[in-house]
């Protein structure tokens, strides 16, 4: 282990220091540390990493934060449960710190920490920034330029290293050195003993800089407020429609991003003079109307128009719906009396008393602002609209425009009772029983919140539920209460300035909620958000968790406490998260194991281990193919554009994957025939349908460029091809045009490389010829382009839409293969891209097939083999090591020993390439992760099987690139 401990870090300094060019391990490679999260780079991500592997660590920071602390708090918690040491070092300079987080860490039973405190008399200035980690004989360490701050851990410009050592390292021995001197200096103390006073200190200077900065402050009267890079863009947008004559606008905004002083930034832009602000809710009617004073002062007039309030003469009347629907209130005003009217939360407009309020006015321009305009119900809000909308930014973009507050995400397993994690058909006992409670506060206490006390929003499923989850949290010495659509007005709004007041005395710590919280307050302070219900729906999610998004004074994130239970819809959590709307499992599982990495700012996702699974689990089983979900997708796009999506627009809107209506209907086409005839009115013949769907379902799913650009050249030149492929694919597309790939392409396009059905049903969608000089559109194929423009357009889109598909996942060869890293294939991708003559049968295949003409062998595995599988042990040893067991019966002197092992002339050239699955799953997918190549080391092991007792062998391959992090530890989780 040693030997190959130094030579993996000796090859890994050769690559990082003399030439990059070296293949070396990378787990074993110096690193810069960085952040770009358009990259999946953060240095909390990096340090997690190190943290999760290691059986010590030792951080020496300047500063240490609670928002810093937030990214490592559920691999911590995981470390102290393993009883993994460590100890943490830091200092009081400059009073940054924060004793809150050093207490957190110092209740942790695995760590010791302790301060060097700076204001001693003879203690010098401390700037340290280290993490150092044990993995048995070898230490990894991150130094440079990072304290344990949120900025720090995710967007600041920060440089670090990271390098590898054994024990007996030089430099390690220095760090180490220098680390047990400052730990053990007179003037370092553990937290217990300096705590009490820092705390007084910190509190009185924090104090001082609040007094400071209010008598800096400008009169609030003078103060004009001013636009965020959204509002602005939009107030742009919204006079651009003006002066184009429109009367019809959307905004489609995040929560808390500022839609309200959007709109009366516009107004005021705009110089409208009376204006109707439309809500749902007599609360948000009022907190409207003070933000519209904030924005345009005493220049205008303001009147409440409620349950509580008719005010009718003013300029500006913020109205709820329900009043402004009675006919003795609306008939107050002529049909034009407004220039503008402002519809909030407008996607509730399909309801009778907003239609009927909008066929009653006619203002100039009705403005639309709504966070989901995506409707369930089939009520077309872009219709309404007019399809214009005048701006959009949604969770991931407000994130990237530091419009919302950071947020750190926990999945949380739910209580598990006599081995079972509680789900959604769980009875009342269960859901309120004492041990879940307990189980809440814990991690609710752990977890923690920004600020100086709690300030919580607790989501349920039931009434029953939250009522009774109240009175137990009261029990137990907390001030919380359940709201529901049957409390008064009055009673929301004083439990909402209760639970935002700084004075702990008559505040609240919690309001449960089943529904009637997800949208339309306002609550900035709230800084913890508790789930205690599966996700129906992403729309759903992203309200409750954009409650703690809103940006406050003071307060720098928000904890969000997701407990997941065993069920159904978790893989709606990362869809919901990520705004990935393309359902495509793949990039669904990605999130889960990545989502940190790719979000933008300083928030965080993470997922205890069990949470993690049953999210994999639930993206297995899920049917992203349902036609209810495909119909409704469908829909949403076609409101949003007001037309026939064509296939390009999923992907630019952002939709479903239509890859999806390919599997599922055989095309796109199909598809709108068998739901949408009536308003699609394009009618192909059966010749014609089947070259669509050969396309969809095949063409564009060649994954490789070479087929399509065959197709697409000779459809607009028909000439040159063979000089036209030899030049581009290298040039543009890293790819080459040998002469075994020209005979692969051609198979594919003639249909004769598929099986024996394929070829059957497809017998007539034969798209080109061989000629002399290369080849040209087949004959048929040809006539019915130039005699049908509909197909035509048809066929050039979908040629257009397969082109676009590989430039984003497939762009990025692998030595010189058809295959691209971590993307996934099934075993009919593999055989075409390996160049094969015939796609065999999986069963043929097996786990490994040898094909004499290219000499190249790819290895399938199972990592995850179901209860009744044969027991193959094939198993991870680390990132670049794999045991995998041979066909059997097999013995090490058989055939197969030798494509492995090259022992022959003939077989001194084979390849072998590594393909990996979690498990089988998944109902819509039998694909495979790609893994690169493979080599056998050492010689076979001959084995017997455990319940067969047949011959069989052991491999042990190295991968000639270790497996990424992230599909390595979900393979092997």
């Amino acid at each position: 282990m040693a030997v190959k401990a130094n030579h993996d870090i000796s090859s890994g300094l050769d690559t990082a220091f003399i030439n990059s060019a070296i293949n070396s391990n990378l787990a074993y490679r110096p690193e810069f540390v960085s952040n770009d999260y358009t990259q999946g780079k953060k240095v909390s991500v990096a340090i997690e990493r190190e943290l999760r592997h290691c059986d010590a660590f030792y951080i020496s920071v300047a500063f240490i934060t609670e928002g810093g602390l937030a990214p490592l708090k559920q691999v911590l918690a995981e470390l102290r449960d393993k009883g993994i040491p460590g100890k943490i070092l830091t200092t009081s300079y400059l009073t940054f710190t924060e004793p809150k987080a050093l207490k957190t860490l110092a209740d942790l039973s695995n760590v010791e920490v302790r301060v060097y405190d700076s204001t001693d008399e003879g203690a010098s200035g401390f700037h340290t920034k280290g993490y150092i980690f044990k993995e048995e004989e070898i230490y990894r360490f991150i130094v440079g330029s990072s304290n344990m701050t949120a900025s720090a851990f995710s967007v600041n410009k920060e440089w670090n290293t990271k390098l590898v050592s054994t024990s007996d390292g030089e430099l390690l021995k220095q760090m180490m050195t220098e680390f047990n001197a400052l730990w053990n200096s007179k003037h370092t103390l553990a937290v217990k003993d300096f705590i009490e006073d820092y705390e007084v200190r910190y509190r009185l200077i924090k104090e001082q800089k609040k007094n400071a900065a209010k008598e800096q402050m400008v009169d609030l009267q003078a103060y004009k407020l001013q636009p965020n890079k959204m509002q602005a863009r939009f107030v742009s947008n919204f006079r651009k429609l003006l002066e184009s004559n429109e009367h019809r606008g959307l905004l489609v905004s995040s929560c808390g991003s500022g839609k309200t002083y959007a709109s009366a930034f516009a107004l005021r832009e705009t110089k409208q003079k009376k204006v109707l602000f439309l809500v749902h809710r007599e609360q948000i009617a009022k907190q409207a109307l003070k933000s519209y004073k904030r924005v345009f002062g005493s220049n205008r007039t303001y009147g409440l128009l409620s349950g509580t309030e008719k005010s009718f003469a003013q300029d500006y009347i913020f109205s709820t719906m329900q009043t402004m629907a009675k006919d003795e209130i609306m008939q107050k005003f002529s049909p034009d009396h407004f220039d503008t009217i402002v519809v909030d939360e407008v996607h509730r407009a399909g309801a009778n008393s907003y239609q009927k309020i909008m066929s009653y006015f006619k203002p100039n321009f009705y403005l639309g602002m709504t966070a989901s305009p995506e409707r369930m119900d089939g009520f077309d809000i872009f219709a309404l609209f007019d399809h214009n909308i005048a701006y959009e930014i949604r969770l991931q973009q407000a994130l990237k425009q530091n419009l919302l507050c950071p947020f750190h995400y926990y999945g949380i397993t739910d209580l598990i009772i006599d081995g079972e994690t509680i789900n959604e058909k769980e009875d009342f006992n269960q859901l309120t029983c004492s041990a879940r409670v307990d189980h809440i506060l814990k991690q609710a206490n752990y977890y923690g919140y920004n600020g100086d006390r709690v300030k919580g929003l607790i989501f349920v499923s039931r009434r029953d539920e939250g009522k009774e989850l109240s009175r137990l949290f009261n029990e137990r010495g907390l001030r919380t209460l359940f709201l529901s659509g049957d409390d008064s007005q009055e009673k929301r709004e004083r439990a909402i300035e209760r639970l935002e007041q700084d004075d702990y005395e008559g505040g609240l710590d919690y309001i449960f909620s089943v529904d009637i919280m997800n949208e339309g307050i306002d609550a900035p302070r709230v800084n913890q958000v508790i789930m205690l219900r599966p996700t129906q729906s992403p729309v759903i999610f992203v309200q409750q968790l954009g409650r703690g998004l809103r940006k406050a004074d003071n307060k720098e994130y928000v904890v969000i406490l997701d407990f997941i239970g065993n069920y159904t819809n978790n893989f709606m959590i990362p869809i919901a998260l990520s705004g990935d709307r393309s359902y495509n499992k793949d990039s669904i599982r990605r999130y889960v194991s990545e989502g940190t990495r790719v979000i933008p700012g300083e928030s965080t996702i993470h997922f205890d281990a069990i949470s993690r699974e049953r999210i994999y689990h639930s993206i297995d089983l899920a049917r992203t193919n349902d036609v209810k979900l495909l119909r409704e997708s469908f829909d949403n796009l076609r409101y949003r554009l007001g037309r026939i999506p064509t296939v390009l627009d999923f992907k630019e809107y952002g939709s479903i994957d239509v890859r999806k209506y390919f599997e599922k209907f055989g095309s796109y086409y199909a598809f709108l025939k068998k739901y949408y005839s009536d308003d699609y009115t394009v009618t192909l013949n059966t010749q014609e349908e089947l070259i669509i769907e050969f396309l969809s379902k095949k063409v564009t799913n060649m994954k490789r460029i070479h087929e399509l650009l065959v197709l697409k050249h000779l459809i607009n030149q028909n000439q040159r091809i063979l000089a036209y492929m030899e030049k581009l694919l290298p040039e543009q597309y890293k790819a080459t045009y040998s002469k075994i790939v020209e005979e692969s392409v051609i198979r594919n396009l003639t249909n004769e490389f598929a099986k024996e059905e394929e070829r059957k049903k497809y017998a007539s969608c034969v798209l080109i010829k061989k000629v002399d000089e290369g080849y040209e559109l087949h004959p048929e194929f040809k006539a019915l382009l130039i005699r049908d423009s509909e197909f035509s357009k048809m066929v050039k889109e979908l040629i257009e839409y397969g082109i676009e598909t590989i430039e984003e996942r497939y762009a990025q060869p692998y030595k010189d293969t058809n295959f691209q890293l971590y993307q996934k294939y099934t075993y009919e991708d593999v055989c075409r891209l390996l160049n094969w003559k015939k796609n065999l049968n999986a069963q043929n295949i097996g786990g490994y097939f040898y094909d004499t003409a290219t000499k190249t062998l790819p290895v399938f595995i199972n990592y995850d083999k179901t209860e009744d599988a044969i027991a193959y042990e094939d198993r991870f040893v680390s990132q670049q090591n794999l045991i995998a067991l041979s066909k059997h019966p097999r013995k090490v002197d058989s055939s197969d020993a030798d494509h492995f092992y090259k022992r022959t002339v003939k077989d001194r050239d084979n390849r072998i390439f590594l393909f990996v699955r979690k498990n089988k799953n998944d109902k819509e997918a039998k694909e495979f992760y790609f893994l690169g190549e493979i080599y056998a080391k050492g010689s076979p092991i001959p084995i017997k099987m455990e319940k067969t007792k047949d011959d069989a062998f052991e491999i042990n391959y190295t991968l000639d690139v270790p497996v990424r992090d992230d599909i390595y530890e979900y393979m092997t989780s």
